[in-house]
């Protein structure tokens, strides 16, 4: 059993697994905190884990009716993310493996995400190929064993979740932008307006959406206040289709690449339904198994962090008591 934290960004996450099964798995948001920005403060976003940290781990100890003494390793993200946030966790987490007399294991964030696929229902085994679209990431992953990924192709700028947070300021929906996207394009005609497809002929399996952020923001340039108004909806079911097209495309050409039979979706943009659905579409095309993470393992959680930690090594006291997180 392992008691995992993960303080990369804005949320405060804390949880509970045993393998593939997830005892607790809690969550504190701070989106209300960044709103008025329209983005993450890295400031603002440490103390708010200073705040939350310590009631957060206690929750989840309270929701899998388990104590520390019970748990047998703490993990906690160490990489990569904001630096501030990334010391909350890893402080914490020291203190409560060195106080307890347990080891530590240390996890990349973005092996989390991959490793989100390890958990129930429906938990998937290597190998498999992960997309992986985030706030902060954009990879395309090839997993063939649990402790450890290749990297097939990332994003060259922005990442997906990035651009989406971008054009929902732009559009003015708020903060987080993926998720106010989706509301609003619920109602828009994703044909209504022609946004470009970056790296569409580039046989390379890299993203780039900075040229769609771009675009997005001319047209809104040249929008009166009215105009804006009415398009609004139309406005994000394109950008948000454009957004849609790019990941299932690099996605078809990975498989194309490969002989891959089972395809993960992981991130906090893999939570997007109409991602959800062109995905599989694609992969019933291709007899492919599709693992569509649940939508609260998508966005950060330490849940996925304990997933990966039952696969990498452990530090024991006092070794890890030098452990430094890593911005990138």
């Amino acid at each position: 059993m392992i008691l995992a934290l993960d303080t990369s960004c804005d949320d405060t996450c804390a949880a509970v697994t045993a393998g593939s099964t997830v005892l607790s798995n809690v969550i504190s948001s701070q989106a209300a905190a960044h709103e008025r920005y329209g983005g993450v403060v890295p400031e603002v976003a440490s103390r708010h884990h200073v705040e939350l940290i310590n009631p957060v781990v206690d929750a989840a100890l309270a929701e899998a009716d388990t104590t520390l003494d019970d748990v047998d390793a703490i993990a906690v993200t160490t990489r990569p993310g904001l630096i501030g946030a990334l010391l909350v966790g890893v402080s914490t987490a020291k203190a409560l493996a060195a106080a307890a007399g347990k080891p530590l294991i240390p996890v990349d964030h973005l092996l989390g995400h991959v490793a989100a696929a390890y958990l129930e229902p429906e938990p998937l085994r290597p190998p498999f190929l992960a997309l992986i679209a985030s706030g902060g990431h954009t990879l395309l992953a090839g997993v063939e064993d649990r402790d450890r990924y290749e990297l097939l192709g990332q994003t060259l700028d922005d990442a997906a979740g990035e651009a989406l947070d971008k054009a929902a300021r732009l559009l003015g929906l708020g903060y987080p932008g993926g998720p106010a996207i989706q509301r609003c394009a619920a109602d828009g005609d994703p044909s209504a307006f022609d946004f470009p497809v970056a790296m569409s002929r580039d046989p390379r399996l890299d993203f780039s959406f900075s040229g769609l952020k771009t675009a997005l923001a001319y047209v809104v340039r040249d929008l009166s206040d009215q105009a804006l108004a009415a398009s609004r909806a139309d406005l994000a079911a394109s950008f948000q289709e454009a957004v849609v097209d790019q990941l299932v495309s690099k996605l078809a050409r990975a498989l194309d690449a490969g002989s891959w039979e089972a395809v993960a979706l992981g991130g906090g943009v893999a939570a997007n339904t109409s991602l959800r659905a062109r995905a599989g579409r694609l992969c019933e095309e291709r007899g492919v198994r599709l693992k569509l993470v649940e939508p609260e393992l998508c966005t950060d959680n330490a849940a996925m962090i304990g997933a990966a930690a039952e696969y990498l090594p452990v530090l024991p006291f006092p070794d890890y008591l030098e452990l430094d997180p890593i911005a990138r």
